[in-house]
């Protein structure tokens, strides 16, 4: 079965962002008033070939672990569908 993957991560709370900081103080000068806490991550999107969603999501949140995170300064979310219901909503995988 083909599962669509959505990875999204960000640092820890506590962890410099300097690309976030950064940021956030250009804003002001483009008319964008009052924007605070801009904190920047990354999004992985990805397609799997898994038996079920729970296999999936064990396949995904291991390459996290050993990969796609640095999980001693960063955290992520994982969104596991099928391919289908991606499909549904006009994207691919």
């Amino acid at each position: 079965m083909r599962f669509s993957v959505l990875v999204e991560t960000r640092l820890h709370d506590g962890i410099a962002d300097p690309e976030g900081a950064t940021i956030e103080r250009s804003l002001p000068a483009l008319g964008f008033d009052g924007v605070t806490g801009v904190k920047v991550g990354k999004c992985f999107r990805f397609g799997i070939d898994a038996p079920d969603a729970d296999s999936a999501r064990a396949e995904v949140d291991d390459m996290c672990a050993r990969f796609l995170t640095n999980p001693v300064i960063e955290s992520a979310t994982v969104t596991v569908e099928t391919a289908d219901t991606l499909a549904e909503q006009g994207g691919r995988a």
